[in-house]
């Protein structure tokens, strides 16, 4: 009988806590959403979140605003949203870099895996492999066989170590098989004045901080690293046409929210994200950014970090670089 009366009571407790979260994403969001953005204000991260912002805004007739916590490696921004609320209200714009920070740090205070509900993805960029306009590198391979042929002399140029630049550049040195130095620098423009003036031999970056560069001929690309040719720069061959086959990096950022926000709710937050995405105007303002936009479900979502952070973590173990 007492058996009974527990069984009872557990089956009520069911449909009430049902029926309540039911009636809770029924009436989501009942407040301000925030996008927590772990970079400074004015890059592609967050250029990206604040367009992506004023889309949901419309969509969920409710203020969607963008708030920077950058540094640590991303590493405070994360742990904000890991102990939030889970109620779908507080949003972590996630990215490669939630991957490779996976294993890049020896302890993290949360778990990119366990930690977080993915929503969607938002879009992809490309990163390219550049020299200078007088550079003796016609293309790749001209690259690559003057450093077979002189190892050691050569050098990458990267933004700092751990970025996804840095460990794209290790990457390349891998797959290529060639030895070269990946030197890392302190921000974009060092990284094209260096390469610009002859101090470095190539560079790797994010395709949309250099693209004024390209467009007035200062500097010139070599190959693109995604698994396709570029929309924005068509004519750049990938890394994987010129027999680098297994050399395949693209970025990309997406949103999560923490792991015990309600599923009615991350429904929600995935289907206002997919219109958004889906809407000319952002998707005209995204290309702007060099940034293709692209939506995924929360399964999808869900796959992509793990392959990342097992990809990431191979090549900083392979690289020996120094866990933070």
């Amino acid at each position: 009988m007492i058996k009974i009366v527990r069984s009872c009571i557990l089956f009520l407790v069911i449909i009430i806590t049902g029926i309540s979260t039911g009636a809770y994403a029924e009436n989501f969001p009942t407040k301000p959403i925030r996008i927590i953005v772990p970079f400074g204000a004015g890059g592609l991260a967050d250029l990206s979140a604040r367009i992506i912002a004023q889309k949901l805004t419309e969509l969920l007739a409710q203020s969607v605003v963008v708030e920077n916590y950058p540094g640590a490696g991303g590493v405070v921004a994360a742990g904000l949203v890991a102990k939030s609320a889970p109620d779908g209200h507080t949003m972590l714009l996630m990215s490669n870099a939630n991957a490779i920070s996976s294993t890049l740090f020896k302890k993290l205070p949360h778990d990119n895996l366990k930690d977080f509900t993915p929503i969607s993805t938002l879009g992809y960029f490309d990163l390219v492999i550049f020299t200078g306009t007088q550079s003796r590198y016609k293309n790749l391979q001209d690259f690559i066989d003057f450093s077979k042929a002189n190892p050691g002399e050569l050098n990458l140029a990267t933004i700092n170590v751990g970025s996804t630049q840095n460990l794209t550049g290790e990457l390349f040195k891998e797959q290529a098989k060639i030895n070269i130095q990946v030197i890392p620098f302190n921000g974009t423009p060092a990284v094209i004045s260096a390469v610009r003036g002859g101090q470095v031999d190539v560079g790797v970056e994010i395709l949309g901080p250099i693209i004024t560069q390209i467009n007035s001929n200062a500097i010139r690309v070599l190959a693109v690293t995604g698994s396709e040719r570029s929309p924005f720069l068509p004519d750049a061959p990938t890394a994987k046409e010129l027999n680098i086959k297994e050399f395949t990096v693209s970025a990309w950022n997406a949103l999560a929210v923490p792991s015990k926000t309600p599923t009615a709710i991350v429904a929600i937050l995935n289907k206002a994200v997919v219109t958004a995405l889906n809407s000319p105007d952002v998707q005209a303002r995204f290309k702007d950014l060099c940034m293709e936009p692209r939506s995924s479900s929360v399964a999808d979502l869900q796959k992509l970090m793990v392959s990342e952070i097992a990809k990431w973590g191979a090549i900083i173990n392979k690289a020996n670089i120094q866990k933070q």
